[in-house]
């Protein structure tokens, strides 16, 4: 990672215990001292104190300042933002509306200048059609409400679906019963592939995550009131299967494929359904159809990450040290 001269900034991490939390809190405090962060905090619950117990002593024990309270509560986040000029949201899709308010307040705030909001994933705003798709819905309505701002600076940092083997991500081992919509089973080399398998897709670790957010907010001038298209690798459903194969053995795995028609079938069936596994079908299908190419719009060196990312092999190779514990 190319890390320019910057000024010193005070970074106030939401959501930084999370499943994609805790890899960029990681290396925003691991960055801290190339990257001139001069005070790093993290606002997070009090009930998060006690359940996450062990990451939040290891992130005190780094020099983090641990601030709890009730993002609901606007007075709590007033006070939290108090002395920091960045913000970086990393809350999970089921309260990512909760940014709006925290995007209000931090414009009113005298001492809050940049916001990055949760983006990370899948991109919103890749065609024409995805204004409409529905897991897209609350994060449009924060792009909207950052863009409206009188003068809080943002950055999206969009790196399409993850690279890793944790439960429902792509690399992971589904359960039997679901894994008709994707899977890597290392222990039972079974695959289950997505739509056309020979066709390209983008992928990024969390670890990579988090060393984008980073590189962003090492690149304040060029990250500034927009959104980076990043990931750390380009590949096929195929490819992945291939290098599953050859680091298990080189035996030939056990293979099906779901093909886009009936991946979209079973995205309908979940709607219709209400059913909890609609969005991550919906993700998987548009994942399927292109959703995730950039082409040349690929933002990596924008930001000096086109170098120092995760490869698919070194993605897979975690993925099976995940899987087999």
């Amino acid at each position: 990672m190319t890390i320019p001269d910057a000024p010193k900034s005070n970074i106030l991490i939401i959501g930084g215990t999370g499943l994609i939390g805790e890899h960029i809190s990681n290396a925003i405090v691991s960055a801290r001292h190339a990257a001139n962060f001069a005070r790093i905090g993290l606002f997070t619950s009090t009930n998060t104190l006690f359940t996450k117990a062990y990451f939040i002593d290891d992130l005190r024990a780094r020099g983090v300042e641990i601030i709890a309270g009730d993002l609901r509560l606007a007075d709590d986040v007033r006070e939290a933002y108090a002395g920091f000029d960045t913000i970086v949201s990393c809350v999970g899709r089921q309260v990512i509306s909760a940014q709006l308010d925290l995007i209000k307040i931090a414009d009113a705030h005298p001492d809050v200048k940049r916001f990055l909001p949760s983006e990370f994933g899948t991109d919103v705003a890749h065609s024409a059609t995805s204004s409409s798709e529905l897991p897209h819905q609350a994060k449009l309505k924060v792009r909207a409400a950052l863009a409206a701002c009188r003068s809080l600076e943002y950055t999206f940092v969009v790196t399409g679906p993850y690279a890793d083997a944790d439960l429902g991500l792509y690399l992971s081992a589904a359960p039997a019963a679901t894994e008709v919509s994707g899977s890597f089973d290392v222990k039972r080399k079974k695959a289950v592939l997505l739509g056309d398998p020979d066709r390209e897709i983008n992928l990024t670790t969390m670890r990579d995550v988090g060393k984008l957010v980073v590189a962003a907010l090492c690149h304040p001038v060029e990250a500034k009131n927009r959104a980076l298209l990043c990931n750390s690798f380009t590949t096929t459903p195929r490819a992945i299967l291939k290098e599953f194969e050859t680091q298990t053995g080189g035996g030939k795995w056990d293979v099906d494929v779901t093909d886009l028609e009936s991946l979209k079938e079973l995205e309908k069936e979940a709607w219709a359904k209400k059913d909890a596994r609609a969005v991550p079908l919906s993700l998987r299908r548009i994942w399927s159809d292109g959703g995730t190419l950039y082409g040349q719009k690929r933002h990596n060196a924008v930001i000096g990450m086109d170098g120092d990312v995760d490869s698919l092999q070194s993605a897979v190779e975690q993925a099976i040290k995940v899987q087999i514990g």
